[in-house]
């Protein structure tokens, strides 16, 4: 089923500074997974996994997971936590125990940067979902999830999740990302990006002994390039004076990614493609995408084709606007928060 936004309705509910909701402190974990194996036979000893929670453990338990680069943390903005976990928001968190795990790679989990650098293994995001499932099987010893739910790279782990561990969840929401294999435009720009850090004599092949300066630039090339939305952009920069500020800015920023934390981040979707198997999926499935998405257009087509297979998944495609921010839109719950409650509230609860 294809459902479009109404844009009437999203321009009069959203406001770009949303304030935080008065949801419960978020609490710091870290657990310990023994010899876990990657897809590519490796093992580690012991893998590092960190997570956030928010909320009561006796709460229903729903798992969020964050993009490339990001982590647990990373969501809890106002524009996303402050619109769902607040009072008698979509997932209240005095109902809900919220898990917001750090991927593997990423955040305080066990990444390249802690000592292995190039030696760590290249994993992927199959390897990203089988540590998380762990972490909130084994670690937390939870049994069923109401739902899993994830922005970007996020989304993509949503899809591998409900294919991987089927009878786990009740729902499923994957946001800003497509079923179908890592390739086109979202490649080629992420090949671009990779090979100029590795091709910068800074990188030094991984041996570097001060970060390199293309970190910074390939970063900021990549985020203008593939999020940020076309109208958005134009109505923020219609004179090549504004377009140098918004560079300048970029540019300013500290950037506090290590080189290979960020190589292995994003070298990790190349070989994603959830397509093969999205008749495993069985929980109730709700796509959020954005018309404007750079990453994911929806004018391909592959997309709408794609859920053609998922037994019970609806796309719900936010339009292009002024204020939406293309591949970054999802990360405004206003755009969808209506919708998420009356998804959450038709699929059926199972296993708790």
């Amino acid at each position: 089923m294809f459902i479009r936004a109404a844009a009437l309705v999203i321009f009069a509910t959203f406001s770009v500074a949303a304030n935080a909701a008065d949801f419960p402190a978020p609490e710091q974990g870290d657990w310990v997974a023994r010899d876990f194996k990657f897809h590519t036979g490796e093992v580690l000893p012991e893998l590092r996994l960190h997570y956030t929670t928010i909320g009561n453990p006796g709460g229903i338990p729903v798992v969020v997971l964050h993009g490339t680069g990001g982590s647990g943390q990373s969501m809890l903005t106002p524009t996303f936590a402050g619109e769902l976990f607040g009072p008698g928001q979509p997932l209240d968190a005095e109902k809900y125990y919220i898990i917001l795990p750090d991927a593997l790679g990423h955040g305080k989990s066990t990444k390249p940067s802690d000592g292995l650098k190039t030696k760590f293994p290249q994993y992927n995001y199959a390897d990203m979902v089988d540590a998380q499932y762990r972490l909130v099987a084994e670690g937390l010893g939870i049994k069923h999830v109401r739902m899993v739910i994830g922005n970007s790279m996020g989304g993509m782990n949503v899809w591998l999740w409900g294919e991987k561990y089927p009878g786990y969840m009740d729902a499923l929401v994957p946001m800003a990302s497509q079923p179908t294999a890592m390739a086109s435009r979202n490649w080629i720009l992420r090949r671009i990006m990779l090979e100029s850090i590795r091709q910068d004599p800074e990188y030094a092949e991984g041996n570097y002994t001060k970060q390199p300066h293309s970190v910074k630039l390939a970063s900021a090339f990549f985020a203008f390039a593939t999020s940020g939305g076309t109208l958005s952009y134009q109505k923020q920069a219609p004179t090549r004076a504004q377009a140098d500020k918004l560079v300048d800015s970029r540019l300013a920023a500290p950037v506090t990614a290590d080189a290979n934390d960020f190589l292995w981040q994003w070298a990790s979707s190349g070989d994603y493609d959830a397509a093969p198997d999205l008749e495993k999926i069985e929980a109730p499935l709700l796509l959020i995408n954005a018309a404007d998405d750079e990453r994911n257009p929806p004018e391909t087509g592959i997309t709408e084709d794609a859920m053609k297979r998922v037994k019970n998944g609806k796309l719900l495609l936010i339009p292009a606007s002024e204020q939406t921010t293309g591949h970054a839109t999802t990360g405004n719950a206003q755009f969808y928060r209506e919708a998420l409650r009356q998804f959450l509230e038709s699929a059926p609860q199972k296993g708790m």
